[in-house]
């Protein structure tokens, strides 16, 4: 009796041993996707693009967690799990929305037990598989080879005598998830930080070409002065023009094509821009707003420049803007 007595007293102390391990192991995944968003604060952007992989044995059963993404103007979940793993669905649906935020994810779980465990056939499922087959067979008109191996391949023939995990096994899951979700934030760390790199060069280049828009700017007011002025001659011959009214006039004229307020605030919207990327949190949706208000200014100097050098900086402006928002298109 006594030794029984410590038989059973060493089995719930070592399943109570490794529930706690398991909570531990969770909360040793969870502390590090904290500190992964707390390092995102450091400057950083992330890209939706991303790829992370996990594996462990969970209850001798080899388990692999895999998680995709792309990008995507809103949560696109799409989960692939086992049987088993069904009533808690909307948990892992949860856990991945909770740290990956936003775009198109894909999450597969699967287990190879290697029989380990023991599973039955569906037998109702594979006749029905496989009289499926049979009228696809009649409408097409032809022989569909080895119906049964096809029937016995489809999804959920084989059916687990378990049918849902215990807590035990949701803990470790759990753990495995977050280490899966672990090592995708770092893949989008890594290609944020490649993409970053390529943003501020990109914003630089737009910020040299303002430059060389502003001597550019001031000297074709003189040449567009001039033009009016010769245009005026060959037009008018002998006629006296009016000197004041001209002045006057043209005056009104370089008003209208005045790209100053224009460069001001080109200007004032690259400052914001880099300030929003450097910030510690910075998001992607507020970039594509500033790189919209970035499009109207240059676009606003192209209609405004009335001179053939000016008319190719703005080009080039245009040619860096439009990079700066297809890498948006990935930023988080």
């Amino acid at each position: 009796m006594c030794r029984r007595h410590n038989v059973i007293f060493w089995y719930l102390f070592t399943s109570d041993l490794l529930i706690r391990i398991n909570y531990l192991k969770i909360a040793f995944y969870t502390e590090m996707i904290s500190v992964f968003s707390h390092n995102n604060k450091v400057s950083m952007i992330k890209s939706m693009t991303g790829y992370g992989k996990a594996t462990a044995l969970i209850n001798s059963i080899n388990t692999t967690v895999e998680v995709r993404s792309l990008n995507s103007k809103s949560v696109d979940l799409y989960l692939r799990v086992p049987s088993l793993y069904k009533t808690h669905e909307m948990d892992l649906r949860s856990i991945l929305t909770e740290h990956l935020v936003r775009g198109k994810i894909e999450c597969t779980i699967q287990r190879s037990d290697n029989g380990n465990n023991k599973s039955t056939i569906n037998k109702s499922l594979v006749k029905s598989y496989f009289q499926e087959l049979k009228s696809l067979e009649e409408e097409l008109g032809s022989t569909i080879n080895d119906k049964l191996s096809i029937a016995l391949s489809m999804p959920e023939v084989m059916v687990s005598e378990k049918i849902e995990a215990d807590e035990e096994e949701w803990i470790e899951l759990k753990s495995l998830l977050n280490l899966a979700i672990t090592n995708i934030i770092d893949y989008r760390l890594q290609e944020g930080a490649m993409m970053k790199k390529d943003l501020l060069r990109n914003i630089d280049n737009i910020a040299k070409l303002k430059q060389e828009v502003q001597p550019i700017s001031a000297k074709r007011l003189d040449k567009i002065k001039e033009r009016i002025r010769k245009s005026l001659q060959t037009n008018l011959d002998e006629v006296r023009v009016d000197e004041n009214r001209f002045e006057q006039e043209l005056i009104y004229y370089i008003e209208k094509i005045d790209v100053n307020e224009e460069l001001i605030r080109l200007q004032s919207n690259i400052d914001y821009f880099l300030e929003i990327i450097h910030e510690e949190n910075s998001e992607g949706k507020k970039l594509r707003f500033i790189s919209q208000e970035l499009g109207r200014e240059i676009n606003t100097l192209g209609a405004k420049s009335y001179d053939a050098d000016m008319q190719k900086i703005v080009i080039k402006m245009k040619d860096e803007l439009e990079k700066i928002k297809e890498q948006l298109l990935n930023v988080l």
